[in-house]
């Protein structure tokens, strides 16, 4: 079998099992490890005795998954609904998932331009309660728009409450934000967010480890959690109350060695005590996105200095080098200037500068764009003399 081929049913077998095995399901994830996608597959369809860990009856209901998958159609439909399947070892994959061992994704479907790695590599989850207060909400929005003004991509659920306070704040900034969903991506939920999902689809990221059209669950929506957490540098929590899903996600993040921080309410709230609890145990008190990037910022090797290349230029897609190469030497240039000279939609540029900015090569001054200092040497060599 050739490599491409070998490649091809990888693919297949993975978008398989979305159908078959539930998200975080680590018993599948050890068959997974041990015995290969492939082999996993074929046992399934071949109604072969149970791997081990699974009862009878568990494994005839596996099987009978398996025989009613159609990968060939989930990744048909994924295409026509603007959706990629990104599996574990793809360029795009973000190696922080790998940490949650047996119960990392099978895969994640994406919807969005831009790449996924790159803008984990500078996330932070905000997340929170569902039926939040108007500070929450404020706190939310005003915290998500600082990190976008400072280069941070803000990851959070979709839900009602903080979640969707969290999205729009950076959005409003002009900033990049993920959606985690517990559904399959091309369909989003909650209906009253189809709009605001459709809007990050745009502007950022919508994920998901659900194939096309599923549906979401209580269980699925506390599984989705681990990935917020794990994808992310650090979590915060602004509101949440004693049995809030957003302290899942919270002691995920702890469990995987995460930055945890919560952001502080009125003693008297019950949709402030969870959070309050969080600060007793082992979180961070934060009051402003420059709290979070004091914490979240400092972790080592993982940190991009925010004013100076993560990677070398020639190791960047060469989509994103193209559009490095149309902003100008000096000055500033708007996106769809930018856009033009990229030979590019501006939708796309847009993606590519900020993917640009969280690696240091570019910084925001308005409404346009400019070469950080750091990156003007390396722009000029690439051109040549003038």
């Amino acid at each position: 079998m050739s490599v491409h081929g070998a490649a091809d049913d990888d693919l297949l077998c993975r978008v398989l099992l979305t159908r078959v095995i539930e998200p975080g399901d680590e018993v599948g994830g050890r068959w997974v490890r041990e015995f290969g996608v492939g082999e996993v597959v074929r046992r399934l369809k071949e109604g072969e005795a149970a791997l081990p860990g699974a009862s009878g009856k568990r494994w005839a209901g596996l099987v009978a998954r398996a025989e009613a998958a159609r990968p060939h159609r989930d990744l048909a439909a994924a295409r026509d609904a603007g959706v990629r399947f990104v599996s574990p070892g793809d360029a795009e994959w973000p190696g922080q998932l790998d940490d949650l061992g047996d119960a990392r994704p099978l895969g994640l479907w994406v919807r969005g331009r831009a790449g996924l790695r790159m803008w984990a590599l500078k996330s932070v989850a905000v997340v929170g309660a569902r039926a939040c207060t108007e500070y929450g909400a404020h706190m939310a929005a005003t915290l998500a728009a600082g990190l976008a003004e400072r280069g941070w991509v803000v990851v959070s659920g979709g839900a009602y409450g903080v979640d969707g306070a969290a999205h729009r704040g950076a959005l409003g900034a002009g900033g990049a934000t993920v959606a985690v969903l517990a559904c399959g991506v091309d369909r989003p939920y909650p209906r009253g967010h189809t709009r605001l999902i459709g809007r990050i689809a745009e502007q950022g990221l919508v994920i998901g480890e659900l194939p096309p059209g599923d549906h979401p669950t209580p269980s699925r929506f506390i599984l989705r959690n681990r990935v917020i957490a794990a994808l992310t540098r650090g979590t915060v929590v602004v509101e949440a109350a004693h049995r809030s899903g957003s302290l899942v996600t919270a002691r995920a993040a702890q469990r995987l060695g995460r930055h945890t921080m919560g952001v502080p309410g009125p003693a008297t709230s019950a949709l402030s005590a969870g959070v309050h609890e969080l600060l007793r145990e082992e979180a961070v008190l934060v009051t402003d996105a420059a709290d979070v990037v004091e914490l979240v910022g400092g972790m080592g090797e993982l940190a991009p200095d925010r004013r100076g290349p993560v990677l070398p230029r020639d190791l960047l897609e060469p989509a994103a080098r193209q559009v490095l190469d149309a902003l100008p030497g000096r000055g500033t240039a708007g996106p769809d200037e930018i856009a033009r000279s990229a030979q590019t939609a501006p939708d796309d540029a847009i993606a590519r500068l900020y993917e640009l900015r969280a690696l240091g090569y570019v910084e925001r001054h308005g409404d346009g764009w400019k070469l950080t200092r750091q990156a003007v040497m390396s722009v000029r060599d690439a051109r040549g003399p003038c």
